[in-house]
């Protein structure tokens, strides 16, 4: 299987998931520190958009041994688009708009509603989880058949002033090869396209081509507050059975708004932890985020010191140099080398000094591959 964020070509731009929701949901993301969404349908046509924290225990160490200034843990930018329906590829709704912010983004959280509320309204009137998943899929393949039928008519277009045997024939041949695969992928077999089967060079072409369903999906269950702490919801197994017959492989995670609204509105983590305590549930935010990352197949690495603790997103596979450059350009483009050190190490030895005399900081040039964990000091040229 083939999924569209595992492109060859790094870019260090923000990592932006999307959270589309057809319910209408009041305050989904709310808990997330995003602005609260409205309980009408179509009621705002611009994406909310928040940074999330991802926890992670390796970074609250480095805080606490190196006691910084200034603090600053990976994240995870989340887009909220409220006001997808049945009809939208065709414009329905807020459809248009809607769909062309989700181009914009590297994976889906989806949002799936599985609870009953007669003061949370519902735009088809009624809560049914896999017809609302259906639908999501659905509305998304249809653009993306669109998008695909008018890239396949533009390569055909282009294709008849080439000559039969120029390597640029070949070369466009092949792409519209590609292209009419994946229009058969979405058109007779009915599925995403980052659950067809692709060799290296149809990747490429396929990453160009930004497709909706190449994008990885996350699915969130939202679930009453009753429901999330009895670990017992009626729809959960045809939800899991629906995921596993459409688009098997994508993660699945239960959570609670209600719930996630109720912590995020105590004072203190020790408040929070003894109500997790209390109720025998905790919250899945962490789980989300975490899942998030893992999807989009990114990792962290560090830079410390008592200015600053700082966590670095990247891509899995990023060389030193592009990761470097993810600080600034020119770490990237007068780079020299980079000194590493795995947080492992530094955590059994205490300190910088004992790993080094340990022998276990290490130079690394370009050809090297950034490990998750990793604590970094970049040397660049003048």
């Amino acid at each position: 299987m083939w999924e569209s964020h595992l492109s060859s070509t790094y870019s260090p731009k923000p990592v932006r998931a999307y959270i589309p929701f057809l319910t209408t949901s009041v305050h989904v993301w709310y808990a997330l520190d995003l602005s609260r969404s409205e309980n009408y349908p179509f009621c705002t046509i611009d994406p909310e958009e928040a940074r999330i924290p991802v926890p992670d225990p390796r970074f609250e160490w480095l805080c606490d041994l190196y006691k910084p200034a200034s603090r600053i843990p990976a994240f995870l930018t989340c887009i909220d688009i409220a006001g997808l329906v049945s009809g939208a590829s065709s414009g329905a709704g807020l459809g248009n708009a809607f769909l062309s912010h989700v181009r914009a983004v590297d994976g889906i959280f989806q949002v799936v509603r599985a609870f009953d509320d007669a003061e949370v309204i519902h735009v088809e009137g009624d809560v049914d989880p896999l017809r609302d998943m259906e639908i999501i899929k659905t509305e998304l393949r249809l653009k993306d058949i669109e998008w695909v039928q008018k890239a396949l008519e533009n390569l055909k277009k282009s294709g008849r002033s080439l000559g039969s045997s120029s390597l640029a024939d070949k070369a466009r041949k092949e792409e519209i090869a590609t292209v009419e695969k994946v229009l058969k992928l979405l058109t007779e077999e009915k599925k995403d396209a980052r659950k067809g089967d692709w060799t290296n060079k149809e990747i490429e072409v396929v990453n160009g081509l930004s497709l909706l369903t190449a994008k990885p999906v996350t699915y969130l269950v939202n679930l009453s507050e009753k429901d999330y702490i009895r670990k017992k919801n009626k729809w959960l197994p045809k939800i899991k059975a629906w995921i596993d017959t459409n688009n098997p492989g994508d993660p699945l995670i239960p959570f609670s708004v209600a719930l996630e609204q109720r912590l995020m509105a105590l004072e203190s983590p020790e408040a929070k932890a003894e109500e997790e305590k209390a109720v025998g549930a905790t919250s899945a935010l962490g789980k989300i985020t975490h899942a998030g990352y893992a999807c989009l197949d990114l990792i962290r690495y560090f830079t410390c010191g008592p200015d600053e603790v700082r966590a670095w997103t990247i891509r899995k596979g990023t060389k030193a140099p592009q990761a470097a450059g993810v600080i600034h350009s020119d770490f990237e483009n007068k780079f020299v080398c980079g000194e590493i050190m795995a947080y492992e190490d530094l955590k059994e030895y205490g300190s910088e000094s004992a790993v080094k005399a340990a022998g276990k900081l290490r130079q690394q040039g370009k050809p090297y591959e950034m490990i998750d964990g990793d604590i970094a000091y970049w040397k660049a040229g003048a």
